[in-house]
């Protein structure tokens, strides 16, 4: 929404610069002259924030006191269990902690000594692709389209509320 505003202040504002410069300094300044000027100052401001917001992040960045500063805490994996309620595990030292997060109360749940003990489970197990469905799918749907074509009535019809045949 506020891109249609900026193209239209863009808009009335060009006409409006020309004729100011013609105004202030004469006709020796045509209108696509001033758009250049205007196009060259708006790249050079926009370069400059980007040139602070490089620098800010390169040596102003909160929290990190130089390159070699080890870091001792490390978020390993969170996850959800319900709205403002997971699971938080963290190492901390080499020691990973098991943490239970709930609104604003962070509670200890368990201390894992050893990583071996974290058993990994495969998510995708028992699932079935979304492209192999989409693409069972399409590989019905052409061979009816096919049969249909060619008139054969051996083809069963399914209907919307049925299931697989």
């Amino acid at each position: 929404m506020k891109q249609p505003a900026s193209v239209t202040a863009l808009a009335l504002a060009v006409p409006g610069v020309a004729r100011a410069a013609e105004a202030a300094g004469g006709a020796n300044f045509s209108f696509a002259t001033v758009f250049i000027q205007m196009l060259a100052s708006l790249s050079l401001v926009l370069g400059l924030i980007y040139l602070a917001y490089y620098a800010a992040n390169r040596w102003f960045r909160p929290g990190v006191h130089g390159k070699g500063t080890e870091r001792h805490i490390r978020l390993v994996e969170t996850r959800y269990l319900a709205p403002k309620k997971s699971l938080v595990l963290v190492e901390v030292g080499g020691e990973f902690l098991l943490l239970g997060s709930s609104g604003d109360n962070l509670s200890f749940i368990k201390q894992i000594d050893i990583l071996e003990e974290i058993e990994v489970l495969d998510e995708t197990t028992g699932r079935t692709p979304l492209a192999t469905l989409f693409q069972g799918k399409l590989d019905a749907v052409t061979t009816r389209l096919a049969a249909m074509k060619q008139g054969r009535a051996d083809v069963p019809e399914r209907r919307a509320g049925e299931g697989k045949a």
